[in-house]
């Protein structure tokens, strides 16, 4: 049976076709702006890391006690700062020459441009005489003004050219939050041009195999880059404006999101395209007609995708928050391109650019009896209540199979890199030869008159240091700053023997003062972490102090519990938004629960081997608390893309043949193009993976296999097997649930 098989189908078609034409003029002028905005917009693409922000601290809401202390211990700083360490290494003891050349080397680092010169110290020597360090604090903020993340890690390379121009021949690495924060920052450079190229190369081969046209693949290709650059503009201007964190993940992920989610809808148009060329000889009339019958899928599709991502906005953590309407506005720019100036230029360019393969008017175009598809459709059809339930132990199976060995504790900064960064090396030299927990202490603020109780709680803690001057009132760092230029031997006897006499502390601000509390383990370890909690509990409970503690170490702690409640609060959110869009595009109740669930059983099965691959296979140390949420919005919102592809074509079918051969008919039409659109997304988001960080990489991984192990079991099997065995009542309550099956 041919798609248009009688006088009164092209008839019908014809004047369907004439009345839809009305809009055209609206689809060609966003066309044309859609060309002009993203050919303008990928300017803007070079300048998001201008707007990056990828310190821990900007990821937590106002309310966290970790932003709290930040904003009170500003106001005892002159310069909010990050702190880090200069490390000079030898196999063997530094010699007489070596040490005058590392304090020709700190002098160097004072006058570098971006380092709290005032803030420094006098350098540290090692035990064995093999190691010396200086501390460097970077400023972070100066007069309220925040230092971007590219002006950080250009004031720490010179940090590190000052060091090794006055080190001779000496090792010279960058250790503490600051090196490794830098070492973060710059694994995201070459962001636009690695990833963007690589993502793309892989959408290309694998279109030049779906499609075996020289020429098609240039469209999809073109349309998802005028995609970039639209929304590279867009979440420009909000993050400059500070409406929006923009961070590298988000970048990342913002890239090959609209990659991935463009190709998708551009094989869903193109293949419907195709298939009208075969009935109308005129290939607008063609193009309009597949546009129409396509743009309830690709737009039920987006929307889906955007309300998932904008859920995000309910999180606690900024950088969650961001990242929802940062992907959502990718997905949007998606939208626009590929359903305006996609269709149009391909419509202008004919027929020709599907050569060789070029479709002519046969009437062809009805897949659905023959193919490998329709073979598959068929053998669903025969055993379709064996076919899912075996899907669903399988996908059990995965659940079980590797959940134990997933662990969502959190990763310290070294554990987040995929590859050795100096930073890291620096730091493990750093902790094997001083106090790890120098350098980034825990930050008390408390009532000043309980200042004294303070301390003796806070000394009390198991994993605070117990050396003199571990815990002390916060030194007036001007003074301390000007004494080290007149007699620096004399503050380093004086730090040796405890805290700063009264004369050269902090006065009390408000009523408020601020304490240091050196940590026994390093900053980011999970025994800091533990210490943290315990410190937390002590200062509370010492009455009328009001002490609250942050820092770099109370800072990772707050952003790992806002990710686990975000987790609990968000996952819901996004199952209620996605069933409210089914239950309206599909017009009935039953079908949305069933997609849903098969999605989430999904999901469980790619946590599953997700965690066997990233514990034995690749050998990570963990997972961020995050990457349950993250990997559940992308597969959730995009894997329920592809039952939307599918049931909506079901749909259509079933009005005509009825349920089952509906479901039979959609699947083996729909079969191959939302294959394609799933190995293409999937092949994305493993590109994630040439990023040496441990995060994108899981995701990358997660997101991969989810998507395919969703195209191949879940939308080719478990769906439609289980629709089949089911019949019309799916479509309850619709009118649907009673007609044929």
């Amino acid at each position: 049976m041919t798609k248009l098989d009688s006088t009164d189908a092209e008839k019908n078609d014809g004047r369907a076709i004439r009345a839809f034409r009305l809009p055209i003029f609206t689809v060609i002028a966003l066309a044309i702006f859609a060309f002009v905005a993203g050919g303008f917009g990928g300017s803007f693409q070079s300048k998001l890391a201008e707007v990056q922000k990828n310190d821990n601290s900007s990821y937590l809401p106002s309310s966290a006690e970790s932003t709290v202390v930040a904003n009170e211990s500003a106001k005892f700083l002159p310069v909010e700062t990050i702190p880090g360490f200069v490390v000079f290494h030898r196999d063997s003891a530094l010699t007489d020459a070596d040490k005058a050349a590392v304090e020709s080397a700190r002098q160097a680092i004072s006058r570098v441009p971006g380092v709290d010169a005032d803030g420094m110290q006098p350098t540290q020597f090692s035990a064995d005489g093999t190691i010396a360090s200086i501390f460097v604090p970077l400023i972070a903020k100066d007069d309220g003004a925040a230092v971007s993340g590219e002006e950080l890690a250009a004031t720490e390379q010179k940090v590190l050219d000052a060091a090794e121009q006055a080190a001779g021949d000496m090792e010279v690495l960058p250790a503490g939050p600051g090196g490794l924060l830098v070492a973060f920052i710059d694994a995201f450079a070459g962001l636009d041009s690695a990833l963007l190229g690589a993502a793309l190369l892989v959408v290309i081969l694998i279109l030049l195999v779906v499609y075996r046209s020289p020429v098609l693949w240039f469209f999809p290709l073109f349309s998802a880059l005028l995609a970039i650059g639209l929304s590279s503009m867009v979440i420009y201007f909000l993050a400059k404006a500070e409406i929006l964190t923009l961070t590298g993940q988000s970048q990342g992920i913002l890239f090959v999101l609209v990659i991935g989610a463009g190709t998708d809808y551009a094989l869903l148009l193109i293949s419907r395209y195709r298939e009208e060329l075969h009935s109308y000889p005129n290939r607008f009339d063609a193009m309009i007609r597949a546009w129409r019958e396509s743009a309830p899928a690709i737009t039920a599709s987006a929307v889906t995708v955007v309300l998932g991502l904008l859920c995000l906005t309910f999180s606690q953590l900024n950088s969650n928050k961001s990242l929802g309407p940062v992907a959502a506005i990718g997905i949007a720019c998606t939208y626009l391109v590929m359903m305006t100036f996609m269709p149009v230029a391909l419509a202008v360019v004919g027929r020709w650019v599907f050569w060789p393969r070029t479709p002519r008017v046969d009437h062809a175009a009805d897949l659905a009896t023959h193919g490998m598809w329709g073979k598959i459709a068929t053998t669903i059809g025969n055993r379709d209540r064996s076919l899912w339930i075996g899907a669903s132990i399988l996908l059990i199976v995965l659940f079980a199979a590797g959940i134990g060995s997933l662990k969502t504790d959190g990763l310290t900064a070294a554990q987040n890199f995929t590859n050795t960064p100096d930073a890291v090396v620096g730091q493990e030299l750093y902790d094997s030869a001083f106090d790890p927990g120098a350098g980034a202490p825990a930050v008390i603020t408390a009532n000043a008159d309980q200042s004294d109780a303070v301390i003796k709680a806070a000394s009390a803690v198991e994993g605070i240091s117990q050396d003199a001057g571990s815990v002390c009132t916060q030194v007036d760092v001007a003074k301390v700053s000007e004494l080290i230029k007149s007699n620096p031997a004399a503050v380093a006897q004086a730090a040796a023997a405890g805290c700063a006499p009264p004369g050269f502390t902090a006065p009390p601000i408000n009523g408020r003062t601020m304490i240091n509390a050196m940590l026994v383990d390093s900053y980011d370890s999970p025994q800091a972490l533990e210490t943290i909690k315990r410190l937390r509990t002590a200062v509370h409970a010492v009455p009328g102090a009001d002490a609250l503690v942050g820092g770099s170490t109370a800072t990772t702690l707050d952003v790992q519990a806002a990710s686990v409640r975000d987790r609990n609060l968000i996952i819901p959110i996004v199952l209620a938004v996605i069933f409210v869009v089914l239950a309206l595009l599909l017009r009935a109740l039953v079908i949305p629960v069933i997609l849903i669930a098969t999605v989430v059983l999904s999901f469980a099965a790619t946590l599953g081997v997700s965690g066997f691959f990233f514990t034995h296979v690749f050998g990570f140390a963990g997972a961020d608390q995050s990457f349950p949420l993250y990997a559940f919005v992308f597969l959730v919102a995009l894997g329920i893309d592809y039952n939307i592809f599918l049931m909506t074509r079901v749909r259509e079918e079933t009005g005509e043949f009825g349920t089952r051969a509906g479901v039979l008919r959609g699947l083996a039409v729909t079969g191959g193009v939302i294959t394609s659109a799933g190995i293409v997304l999937a092949a994305t988001f493993a590109v994630l993976g040439i990023l040496p960080l441990v995060f994108l990489a899981e995701i990358g991984f997660a997101v991969a296999f989810g998507v395919l192990l969703d195209t191949i079991i879940v939308r080719s099997v478990l769906v439609p097997a289980l629709s089949h065995d089911i019949g019309k009542k799916i479509w309850w309550p619709s009118s649907l649930a009673t007609s044929k099956d």
